[in-house]
């Protein structure tokens, strides 16, 4: 299982949550941006929906597997 982390950072002038790199829009206050963090690492945990993706990995080479809608990572939130 996979495990997501979501960072409280200053940025543009404001403030984001930040996962693998990439932020959020940017809020007003610590408290929104944290608010907001919290709101997403529990959409996260939601079950979804057994699937069947397909995608291609680096090397070129193209997959397909099925996917359970209720492997979801765990979520962090720090900051």
């Amino acid at each position: 299982m996979s495990k997501v982390v979501y960072e409280i950072v200053e940025h543009d002038g404001g403030w984001a949550y930040r996962s693998d790199g990439v932020y959020s829009e940017t809020f007003p206050s610590h408290d929104a941006a944290r608010a907001a963090a919290i709101r997403v690492a529990r959409e996260q945990k939601v079950p979804g929906t057994d699937a069947a993706i397909s995608f291609e990995t680096a090397d070129g080479k193209w997959h397909e597997e099925q996917v359970d809608g209720h492997d979801r990572p765990t979520t962090e939130v720090k900051g």
